[in-house]
């Protein structure tokens, strides 16, 4: 694009009656359509608090034509940004072009919540015929169920990669400086490592992200291994070169005997952004690795593990981020974030951390949760 004129019949797409002119944006990619030489698209909008996915056919890419009905539609989600659309193998393991559907296929749907600036997606089934999309499961429908990435992160897309036939997301993530710490270090935000996408087999319900094989070359030297066996409030030190980029994989045995045997009834309902952090000990948590921490661990960032029982003995795993003593510094957001993640039997507790400076990005279960 460095010699372009633009077309004179811009904008080639506008709102339609009863859609505020704002809430209007991000055009996903484009697939064709049941017609020869028809392609379709979706855009994300908002009638009331309604989250809606409009759909437009084009045969030429400078004259629209928005179809009847909407793609997907979820009450009280609000304005649906960054709308991505796109299938995903039941089968195999690589990624897939945006077009491509039939049997062995689901297609995701994600939108990026104004609201509450989360990225949400759901795992359903498309109906290129009525142009439908239904969600396997309405309780986990967009907007109201499962989270691309837990942590601050917001504004993803995907795109397919032919060359490697990979789906790639790309995500944003908005650090919690003050505007003035911003303006004195004179940036603001980074994109995420890019991640490959493919849809969760052992599940059925969640998509597995993972950094993609190119981050790999990043690594230099011989891995430090360490295996170690952790006590109740233990700190074991692992030493490295440095601490601002790392690549960490972790794997934790749980004692089988202790998960069986108690009953942690008083930790119904845990989740990680009420549980006031990795200093609120349990008999099954928290258990995890410890980054950027200084000599005296006045600042360090935990990601852990915490598994909670209830009085009905099923056990449920939760995975988490806290922040609360990252930095001393003033004006900086200092949560705790996290979900549950499905582990099944047979799986070990796993994990895996980039550690880029002031970003970390942490991914459990071979990338079931973020």
């Amino acid at each position: 694009l460095l010699d372009w004129v633009k077309f004179k019949g811009n904008p080639v797409l506008v709102p339609p009656p009863g859609i505020g002119v704002k809430d209007f944006r991000d055009p996903t990619t484009a697939w064709t359509g049941p017609q020869n030489g028809q392609w379709l698209l979706t855009i994300g909008s908002k009638i009331g608090k309604t989250g809606v996915a409009l759909v437009y056919e084009t045969s030429n890419f400078t004259s629209f034509k928005l179809l009847d009905g909407v793609l997907h539609a979820v009450p009280g989600t609000g304005m649906w940004e960054c709308v991505d659309f796109y299938p995903v193998s039941t089968k195999k393991t690589n990624g897939l072009d945006t077009s491509y559907n039939g049997p062995g296929v689901k297609h995701v749907l994600k939108a990026s919540l104004d609201d509450n600036k989360q990225d949400h997606y759901a795992i359903g089934t498309y109906d290129l015929g009525k142009n439908k999309w239904t969600p396997d499961n309405p309780e986990l429908d967009c907007g109201i169920g499962l989270r691309l990435d837990y942590g601050k992160y917001y504004a993803s897309k995907t795109f397919y990669d032919p060359k490697k036939e990979r789906r790639v997301l790309w995500g944003w993530i908005g650090e919690t400086d003050s505007e003035s710490a911003d303006l004195q270090k004179g940036w603001a935000s980074v994109q995420s490592i890019p991640r490959t996408v493919l849809y969760d087999k052992k599940t059925g319900t969640h998509l597995l992200q993972w950094p993609v094989e190119e981050i790999e070359s990043l690594r230099v030297g011989d891995p430090t291994v360490k295996q170690v066996d952790l006590q109740p409030g233990s700190i074991e030190l692992l030493r490295v070169d440095s601490a601002a980029e790392l690549d960490i994989e972790a794997s934790f045995e749980v004692d089988k005997v202790a998960l069986q045997g108690i009953i942690e009834a008083d930790h119904v309902g845990f989740s990680c952004s009420t549980s006031g952090g990795a200093a609120s000990r349990g008999i099954l948590g928290p258990f995890g690795v410890i980054v950027i921490a200084d000599q005296t661990l006045s600042e360090l960032t935990p990601v852990y593990f915490y598994i909670s029982k209830g009085a009905d003995g099923r056990a449920e795993t939760h995975f988490c981020a806290d922040q609360t003593r990252s930095s001393e510094a003033p004006g900086v957001g200092k949560q705790v974030y996290g979900s549950s993640v499905p582990v099944l039997d047979g799986e070990k507790h796993s994990m895996r951390l980039l550690v880029d400076h002031s970003i970390v990005e942490s991914f459990a279960q071979g990338g079931r949760t973020v």
